[in-house]
């Protein structure tokens, strides 16, 4: 897509910060099958791209060595979506999971949250 100066920009990629890079990988395995496609250890961080084998855009999860806690997500007011083929199947296993928390019945969708806050809006395949 044409961007500004009549550049091209391909979307790559999306971070979040979280605390404890173990419990996040097994979170975004279970809840979403994304999978670790990269690694990047440096001096104090540790980035992980996961992707779902599907899209070339990835979700970079990473953890700073001295930032153990859960970040401060202010209000929240940002999220990932993603769609699926079995939003009905879906919704079901995340809810028996207590991954769910929020659902919005007259827009056809619903959040999951992840161990550190974030959200995850969940579309059905338009």
């Amino acid at each position: 897509m044409k961007g500004g100066a009549g550049m091209n920009f391909k979307m790559v990629h999306n971070n979040i910060n979280v605390a404890n890079l173990d419990e996040s990988m097994k979170f975004y395995d279970k809840a979403l099958g994304l999978k670790e496609v990269r690694r990047v250890d440096g001096d104090g961080f540790t980035i992980v791209m996961l992707g779902d084998g599907l899209s070339h855009h990835l979700l970079e999860l990473t953890v700073l060595t001295g930032h153990p806690e859960k970040y401060n997500l202010g209000e929240n007011e940002f999220h990932l979506a993603i769609e699926t083929e079995e939003y009905e199947e879906a919704f079901k296993y995340h809810k028996e999971n207590g991954w769910v928390c929020y659902e919005n019945i007259e827009m056809g969708l619903y959040f999951i949250v992840d161990p550190d806050g974030y959200w995850i809006e969940i579309l059905p395949k338009k």
